[in-house]
């Protein structure tokens, strides 16, 4: 269905993320990957969707100037948005650890914004998807960072993991979300351009 939007587009991801060149690749669209690296640094005062918003632009403007007539360049950013405030990657093992035990037993909110930018315009849509944790022992938090090493995801986890099928009571909302990108948003937003 996207093969006539990409003749029209040629589609640049600006993520190093495997997920989520992984979900373009399995939603049929051709893409090309271009990395910057950028300070994800925001205002203090900005809460929830607004930060993700916030640093999805910001890895977009990094990229001014250079996108073409027929490009499209998309952009994104995901955090945990826990206890009125935001789990971005851990900083080491201890971090992590916190983290997870800090969430075990409670709910909390994954927050995904993507970015589109073209030669004219910049647009982002967002998602929220809340996620509720079983009671995690001490074991099983150690277990999962030993193993799988989730030091690169906000929050400290990946839902598609071992920890996703031990550790989750409940999701509301797109899974798809706290893997790293609101696919069907994502899939819409192109095939309406």
């Amino acid at each position: 269905m996207l093969n006539s939007l990409n003749k029209n587009y040629k589609i640049i991801l600006a993520s190093g993320s495997p997920r989520r060149q992984q979900f373009l690749k399995e939603l049929a669209v051709d893409f090309e990957i271009r990395l910057k690296e950028i300070e994800e640094i925001y205002p203090e005062n900005l809460q929830g969707v607004e930060i993700t918003n916030f640093l999805a632009i910001l890895k977009a403007n990094a990229f001014e100037g250079e996108i073409a007539e027929n490009q499209i360049l998309i952009t994104s950013d995901t955090i945990v948005w826990f206890e009125n405030k935001a789990l971005g990657k851990p900083k080491d093992y201890d971090d992590a650890f916190e983290m997870l035990k800090s969430m075990s037993g409670k709910t909390h909110e994954v927050i995904t914004s993507v970015c589109f930018k073209t030669i004219d315009k910049t647009e982002t849509i967002f998602e929220v998807t809340k996620v509720t944790f079983n009671k995690l022992s001490d074991e099983a938090i150690q277990y999962y960072l030993d193993h799988y090493k989730p030091f690169d995801k906000a929050g400290a986890y990946g839902i598609q993991e071992w920890i996703g099928l031990v550790g989750i009571a409940k999701i509301e909302g797109s899974y798809t979300n706290v893997v790293g990108l609101p696919t069907d948003k994502v899939y819409a937003y192109l095939t309406n351009l």
